[in-house]
């Protein structure tokens, strides 16, 4: 199977001080394991370890992770090729006009779409996925 990185899972895997670094490094050691990341999961990344105000990583050293990353086994890169409006609507409904899942909904929309699972840490997404679609969802705990 295909799997997808959440924004989670991977400053998890990429910030040693993180307090789940173990537990995803433990899964990204896999033999055999094909992940990627999307521009959505990027930019997350990017976004959260440049915040200034948690003293974190400067934009070049950070896009350095980013490409080094690029070059391990396993690696793809998933294109955006659909808006959000596509991807996400499936789990609309169940979004309670909640704005913290709309990152969720599109990239568990990718996952879907794509025939993958969306690996994350984050349980309320099975809620968006509910039971038809909770195959596309891999949580790491």
């Amino acid at each position: 199977m295909k799997h997808l990185l959440d924004v989670n899972v991977l400053i998890a895997l990429l910030d040693e001080s993180h307090v789940h670094h173990k537990i995803a490094l433990k899964w990204f050691a896999k033999p055999g394991l094909d992940w990627g990341v999307s521009a959505f999961t990027e930019a997350g990344f990017l976004r959260f370890m440049t915040n200034p105000e948690g003293g974190r990583r400067t934009m070049e050293a950070t896009t350095a992770v980013l490409v080094d990353l690029a070059n391990q086994p396993g690696y793809r890169f998933w294109p955006d090729t659909e808006g959000w409006t596509t991807l996400a609507a499936p789990f609309i409904e169940r979004m309670f006009g909640r704005h913290q899942h709309i990152i969720d909904a599109y990239l568990l929309g990718l996952a879907v779409k794509e025939g993958g699972a969306l690996v994350t840490m984050n349980r309320t997404i099975q809620v968006l996925a509910g039971t038809e679609l909770r195959r596309h969802v891999m949580l790491l705990e």
